[in-house]
């Protein structure tokens, strides 16, 4: 099942070095818009409706849109779904920038939630919905006595290893990644995309259509900022700690600390500042 092409278009470009111009080719991170359909088995031709557009890095669509129908709370089981598939339409340039999920027969979404229907941008997913009270999904807090530890040793490494595991950053520069390790530090799956809540909709999308949410022993890093959508993201799939390069926003380590979560920011080698929940984490 296709779906989507390469991730990456190469161009030629003109360098400036050593004091002239050089022609070489360069690789760069392909963004395209990804419409995202929602439809029932019933009557598909009927009922298919666009929930968003997202402008994102081709590939792993089908678990981008699970993931962001399932942390938008559109649908909350993976059983719901029927199919997924991309769109085909002769009058379109490129055939896989439309995914439509079809719910099983006798399932249906509930249509007030799409009221928080919106354009979604590559840098801010959040951005356009209509009111402050749309872009809260209600999530639940997690258990305040969660044994889940780690140590402060591990948390410094993980931008390194989620850094080592971006094979298309390697060639781009230009993409964000989402990763969860366990709390030992081995990776368990790893996504990239030129949007950040993109790339964490399709890292959650791939766990929750093979049945492993919630994530209750993962760890998320992040290879930029923590914004208040990424953790809350983040909580919808139940994940306890999270790890990002960058910083958080206010919004963000407001709502980690109203639902329990571990928040680290500006993780790196030697150091890192925890915003809440720092009891997860094991100076040794």
């Amino acid at each position: 099942m296709v779906q989507g092409y390469s991730g990456t278009t190469s161009i030629e470009v003109q360098k400036f070095q050593n004091g002239r111009f050089i022609s070489k080719a360069d690789i760069l991170a392909k963004e395209e818009p990804l419409e995202i359909r929602l439809a029932t088995g019933l009557d598909i031709a009927s009922t298919s409706q666009s929930i968003t557009v997202t402008m994102r890095t081709p590939g792993s669509d089908f678990e981008l849109a699970a993931g962001f129908l399932f942390t938008e709370a559109i649908i909350d089981d993976p059983g719901l779904i029927e199919s997924i598939s991309h769109v085909f339409d002769a009058g379109l340039e490129n055939n896989y920038n439309i995914v439509e999920v079809v719910l099983r027969e006798g399932h249906y979404f509930d249509s007030s939630k799409l009221l928080r229907n919106f354009y979604t941008t590559s840098s801010c997913g959040v951005c356009g919905k209509g009111s402050l009270d749309a872009v809260k999904v209600n999530v639940s807090p997690l258990l305040s006595d969660h044994k889940l530890k780690l140590s402060a040793k591990l948390v410094s490494d993980l931008p390194n290893a989620l850094r080592d595991s971006q094979a298309i950053f390697e060639d781009t520069g230009g993409l964000h990644a989402s990763g969860i390790f366990t709390t030992s530090g081995q990776l368990i799956s790893l996504r990239e995309d030129v949007g950040r809540h993109n790339a964490l909709d399709k890292l959650i999308g791939e766990q929750f259509l093979t049945h492993r949410t919630p994530l209750s022993e993962a760890v998320l890093v992040l290879s930029g900022r923590a914004s208040f959508e990424l953790v809350q993201k983040a909580a919808v799939a139940g994940i306890p700690i999270i790890v990002a390069v960058g910083a958080p926003s206010s919004l963000a380590v407001e709502l980690a600390g109203e639902l329990n979560i571990t928040l680290v920011g500006f993780a790196k080698r030697d150091s890192f500042n925890v915003y809440c929940g720092v009891e997860r984490i094991s100076e040794k």
